[in-house]
């Protein structure tokens, strides 16, 4: 009875709490979903709900274990989700807040005429032409993240996108190919962005620093990457620091606009 008594006994301050841990559980799963992570995660919490069941029936012995385990395996997470804790601090820490409005967008009584979704086919269609005659170029979409630290380390613009703009932009004589383009709204914020490289996964040898660095930049943050190679012409697509399969044009055009919804 007396445990049916603490349940009744909520207060408007343990409402906000539950629902702050679930905010946080779920921006969690959010941020590692389709990932390795999500297996370990997903173990962590099978671990922490054992342990709590063998306290709860007084089994010492096992409580102690997974106790144990619980307390000296804090330090291993750090370690095991290093990648994922900085990326949630760095989408904590610059996360653009313009995409509240695009939340509140979706009730139809608040919904405004914007011009500002990024023009996906127009940049698919330039990326499939400097692909037939082998330009190399890396496109980068910035989401939630905000990537203005990255912008820093190239030249900062403020060009709408279109199919023309892209394929000057990549041309091999244009002073502006080399690095990447970040794009948020439909604008090129900036050109030629040194992007972090990966070095830690295995990349066949046929892709090169582009891939690298679309790898880097998409397992560090929420971006997404679109790499024309410049040896193959083929076109890859990047998202949580993987290699994204399409089946065709069409296709990765659908996948990207469903990203950036």
């Amino acid at each position: 009875m007396e445990i049916f008594d603490d349940l009744l006994k909520f207060s408007v301050v343990d409402i906000v709490d539950v629902i702050l841990v679930a905010l946080l559980l779920y921006y969690i799963y959010k941020l590692i979903k389709g990932t390795v992570a999500i297996n370990i995660f997903i173990g962590i919490i099978i671990i922490y709900l054992v342990w709590r069941l063998t306290n709860f029936l007084n089994m010492e012995l096992l409580s102690g274990i997974f106790g144990g385990f619980m307390k000296v395996g804090i330090i291993a997470l750090i370690v095991v989700f290093q990648p994922e804790i900085r990326k949630f601090l760095l989408m904590v820490g610059s996360t653009n807040f313009k995409t509240r409005r695009k939340f509140l967008n979706q009730f139809s009584f608040l919904k405004t005429e914007t011009d500002d979704e990024t023009n996906v086919d127009a940049i698919i269609s330039a990326s499939n032409k400097m692909a037939s005659s082998k330009t190399g170029a890396l496109i980068v979409f910035e989401r939630n993240n905000n990537l203005d630290f990255l912008c820093e380390s190239g030249d900062e613009m403020n060009i709408k996108v279109t199919q023309p703009i892209i394929e000057s932009i990549f041309f091999k004589n244009s002073p502006l190919h080399d690095g990447a383009i970040i794009v948020h709204n439909n604008i090129v914020k900036a050109t030629r962005v040194i992007l972090p490289l990966n070095n830690e996964k295995n990349v066949p040898k046929r892709f090169g620093l582009r891939h690298r660095a679309a790898i880097g930049v998409t397992e560090r943050t929420d971006a997404l990457a679109l790499v024309v190679s410049e040896e193959t012409g083929h076109i890859s697509y990047f998202k949580d620091g993987e290699f994204v399969v399409f089946d065709n044009i069409n296709d990765l055009s659908l996948m990207i606009k469903k990203d950036l919804a």
